[in-house]
């Protein structure tokens, strides 16, 4: 199934956040009523999602989903190995998923993009 950009908002709901450029990175923010465990990877900083997963873990969830797509995915292993190494050292992998989205490109066709899901752990 081809994905457009209008087909991942519906998907995922309530956008804080969005910043499209022509390469079609997409960074967004849940809002809290939806899955509010789930921290999407862009093109900010390490650290910046770093934060953003300590505070999710920090306020009692177990588990934390980093998604990432395209350059975005070494950016999503190294926070999850950032948290797991230096921060909250009781976390581990729960699961990963990889797989590949077709997305519609403004110029006509269709691109093949790689996605991510790192499933973070916490031990209560």
């Amino acid at each position: 199934m081809i994905k457009t950009e209008k087909d991942i908002f519906q998907e995922v709901g309530r956008i804080s956040s969005t910043t499209i450029t022509s390469t079609t990175k997409v960074i967004y923010t849940m809002s809290k009523k939806q899955e509010s465990n789930v921290v999407f990877i862009g093109s900010k900083p390490v650290m910046s999602y770093v934060l953003a997963c300590i505070t999710q873990l920090n306020e009692g969830n177990s588990d934390l989903i980093l998604k990432a797509r395209g350059r975005a995915i070494s950016r999503a292993v190294d926070t999850a190995e950032i948290i797991r190494h230096r921060f909250v050292t009781d976390a581990t992998i729960k699961d990963i998923k990889i797989s590949t989205e077709q997305i519609q490109r403004s110029e006509g066709g269709t691109a093949n993009v790689s996605a991510i899901e790192i499933t973070i752990s916490k031990k209560k």
